[in-house]
């Protein structure tokens, strides 16, 4: 049976081997590996997929592939890397259509040179298009350019019997199918094989400046971001650092023509405090995820932000858990030591929780090590879950891609 099925997966798609055990998912060991250099050849390998009955999770640049559950199997491993070409660039429209498989890196470079991007920060270097968009990672700069749900105008997807699905299109004014999107963004995989994507473009600005400030408490970065907030001068970013034992510092991020960083640039300042430094690159820290193993992915309204730092440097927090994040929309990281003992970080998680309730807001583990995993809640309360379960049932039936990976075991 192994050698009929890997016959019919070698005629569907050419690049296909054995897996290995360095290549498993959180120790999930795939069977084979595939790695399509067409989008139909990624649909005929689905294709054989859903005939043969094969759990299927897909990989980009694994930069992110430890994120969430280990899966309950991995027959196949999809690898995205040759599906890695720019489809189009429309500069005068502003929208680039991509394969799932490129770099954000090398998707850059020609748009930089043609004085666009793509406003997405990617935390982690190597990311690839298809691997951001499942997981829904952002940065710093989603306070005023959105995230990729926001950004993201079209998606190509194959779904879990081989169906090659598309949504939206390659122009901003066309909107048509737009949820399928919005479902892909941040599924983990577990809705469709993502293989193209177009976005909305964006200038680049002609100049950037980073304002800086230590503050003493919580309450001090809680006014300081506030106080930015609501002022006219519309920030790129606002970030907090608040590392474990050390200061916190809040950094605001403005973008726009030359002539305007100084008057702008002074006005942050004010707003900060006198002794805030106006700075031509960012902090070491900027956008990058906590130095910890267990991460932790906050989310709720600004105001919280007293209640998110205060819980992370508390006299019951463990110790040496530092947060970092976008203190303008909401969106931070915990990072728990990896010696944490998981009944601790289960409790920090459960706290969290209880404080973020009245904020309607939420707290999701990305990644923890193997001797945290079977001791917390990944996810926490998700009231649509049975909606989302519905779904689930839509796009795959046989629940065979990227099965367990994502919340309620979907």
């Amino acid at each position: 049976m192994a050698t009929r099925t890997m016959t019919a997966l070698m005629k569907a798609c050419e690049d296909l081997r054995d897996g290995t055990a360095a290549e498993g998912v959180l120790g999930v060991a795939p069977t084979y590996v595939a790695a399509p250099a067409t989008v139909a050849e990624a649909s005929e390998v689905m294709r054989v997929a859903a005939e043969r009955g094969l759990t299927v999770i897909p990989r980009g640049g694994e930069t992110r592939l430890d994120w969430g559950r280990p899966p309950a199997g991995c027959d196949l491993l999809i690898d995205t890397v040759r599906l890695d070409r720019i489809i189009e660039h429309a500069a005068g429209d502003l929208v680039v259509k991509v394969e799932a498989g490129l770099t954000m890196e090398r998707l850059a470079e020609p748009l930089a040179e043609q004085g666009q991007q793509l406003a997405l920060d990617t935390p982690l270097p190597g990311s690839t298009v298809g691997g951001t968009l499942a997981t829904a990672a952002a940065g710093p700069r989603r306070l005023l350019y959105g995230s990729g749900r926001d950004l993201l105008i079209g998606v190509t997807i194959v779904r879990a019997d081989g169906t090659i699905a598309k949504s939206g299109g390659k122009v901003v004014k066309n909107v048509a199918g737009y949820d399928l999107g919005k479902l892909l963004t941040g599924s983990y995989g577990t809705l469709g094989l993502i293989v193209e994507a177009a976005f909305r473009l964006h200038p680049v600005p002609d100049a950037q400046a980073y304002i800086t400030r230590t503050v003493a408490d919580p309450a001090g970065a809680h006014q300081a971001v506030q106080a930015v907030l609501h002022s006219a001068v519309v920030p790129s970013a606002i970030e907090v650092d608040a590392p474990a034992g050390g200061p916190i510092t809040v950094a605001v991020l403005i973008e726009g023509v030359t002539e305007s960083m100084p008057p702008r640039g002074a006005e942050v300042a004010r707003l900060l405090a006198a002794d805030a430094a106006v700075l031509p690159d960012p902090p070491p820290w900027w956008g990058r995820y906590p130095d910890d193993s267990t991460l932790v992915e906050v989310t709720a309204p600004p105001t919280a932000l007293t209640e998110v730092l205060a819980l992370t440097a508390g006299d019951t927090t463990p110790a040496g858990v530092s947060a970092r994040g976008s203190a303008g929309s909401g969106n931070w990281q915990v990072g728990v030591p990896a010696e944490t003992p998981p009944a601790e970080v289960a409790a920090l998680l459960a706290r969290l929780r209880t404080a973020l309730t009245p904020h309607r807001g939420g707290a999701v583990v990305r990644y923890a090590p193997e001797a945290v995993r079977d001791e917390i809640d990944f996810w926490g309360p998700v009231p649509a879950l049975s909606l989302m379960r519905g779904v689930k049932d839509q796009f795959d039936p046989a629940h065979r891609l990227s099965p367990g990976r994502f919340v309620g075991g979907i």
